[in-house]
């Protein structure tokens, strides 16, 4: 119980109070999203990617191994999804972004302050999910933009689309300069932290002002299916993966509990900035980050079992 209530009040508490901000803010001001959508995926989130990959030291061989995983983890959760899309009966639009919401989990402002509190500063177990985190931003803004594009101006233009977000030019930038061991100025780090530092409040409040403006009454039948894939199902894909690969120890502690994160508040950004039921996005990260308070702990102990 203590546990619990301490993961609740360091984890759980702090991001509540940024969305009840932007929720708010919402409510007096009448805040547009689109353009706190487009701050997030033109500014903030390159910002972020850079640095973290900038910054970020890690084995080749430990990067093998959590790349391996990252990739079957998706693409089972890939398969579920879209085939529970189907059976739901959702439109192609609806389907895509109920697939991101089981695809997509929140590493950053969710998974690296879990992170720290259950290895307590481990810089092992930090790298790890620090590579899951850069992982899951590559994948978000390629494939998650990709697929939203392509259900309403098709794959070809969605792809050249993809060519001129600043995302890619970010991840190329911060893996280059990392791999050459180049020295960035002063006047260059400096504000990249800033912008960095800036994401995680900006997407919270976004996500906060898209909230108000739910109307939770409808279509939480759906809703519910993506938590279930999400904060159960989820884990105990990436249990089977880690156990058919043969990890032990801190990674497989670590790959588990990040496995567990709820739904990225970045899906619900690109929802609402390229207009695919941006409220169907927004009510699965608000429910799946609430319910996550509970499936994220029993995570953290099973892990504790099994691998501690």
């Amino acid at each position: 119980m203590e546990e619990f209530l301490t993961i609740l009040k360091d984890i759980i508490l702090p991001i509540f109070i940024i969305m009840g901000i932007g929720f708010f803010m919402q409510k007096k001001f009448h805040l547009n999203l689109q353009t706190l959508a487009k701050l997030n995926i033109y500014f903030l989130v390159p910002g972020f990617i850079f640095v973290k990959l900038y910054s970020t030291h890690f084995s080749g061989q430990l990067l093998l191994h959590i790349v391996a995983f990252f990739i079957v983890y998706v693409l089972i959760l890939f398969v579920i999804g879209s085939l529970t899309g189907k059976l739901l009966g959702f439109d192609k639009g609806k389907s895509t972004t109920f697939s991101n919401s089981v695809m997509f989990f929140n590493s950053g402002n969710y998974g690296v302050p879990v992170n720290d509190l259950v290895f307590k500063s481990d810089p092992l177990a930090m790298s790890i999910q620090v590579i899951v985190l850069t992982l899951q931003n590559i994948f978000l803004f390629s494939y998650g933009i990709f697929s939203l594009q392509s259900v309403n101006i098709g794959k070809m233009q969605a792809l050249l689309g993809y060519f001129k977000m600043p995302v890619l030019y970010a991840m190329l930038a911060g893996v280059i300069l990392n791999i050459t061991h180049v020295p960035l100025p002063s006047f260059v780090w400096v504000p990249a932290n800033y912008i960095a530092d800036a994401m995680i409040a900006i997407a919270l409040i976004t996500l906060g002002a898209q909230v108000a403006q739910l109307r939770l009454s409808a279509g939480l039948s759906s809703v519910y299916f993506s938590l279930i894939i999400r904060l159960i199902i989820g884990p105990i894909i990436a249990l089977g993966i880690i156990y058919l690969f043969q990890m032990k120890g801190t990674a497989a502690q670590a790959l588990f509990i990040a496995s567990a994160m709820p739904t990225s508040v970045n899906s619900s950004v690109i929802a609402q900035e390229y207009n695919n039921y941006p409220t169907f996005a927004a009510q699965i990260v608000l429910f799946s980050t609430l319910f996550s308070t509970i499936t994220v702990t029993a995570v953290i102990y099973l892990s504790r079992i099994l691998f501690g």
